[in-house]
């Protein structure tokens, strides 16, 4: 059965919220990951935002000029990654 305890944080001075490991874990949280937090009465959900697809491609765009890729080693590694999980997945 899953824990379902509470866990204890605290809110910093400039309103920051440390989400435990385990929590983030468990939602999927990664740093740097932006998050909607949707206020239901005296409480909070945060969940994962969905980019929209011009968010994403603006992401993507600003990954491909920092990383400096070409856009052919950036396939190429997709390939190699697709391949790698197919034979994690079925052997």
């Amino acid at each position: 059965m899953e824990d379902l305890r509470p866990i204890i944080t605290e809110i910093k001075s400039r309103g920051q919220l440390t989400i435990p490991k385990k929590i983030r874990d468990k939602g999927q949280l990664e740093e740097g990951q932006a998050v909607s937090i949707i206020p239901v009465g005296d409480s909070v959900i945060i969940t994962p935002r969905q980019l929209t697809l011009d968010e994403a491609r603006r992401q993507i765009k600003r990954m491909l000029k920092d990383s400096a890729l070409s856009v052919e080693e950036i396939l190429k590694g997709i390939k190699e990654e697709r391949r790698s999980l197919y034979e994690e997945t079925y052997g």
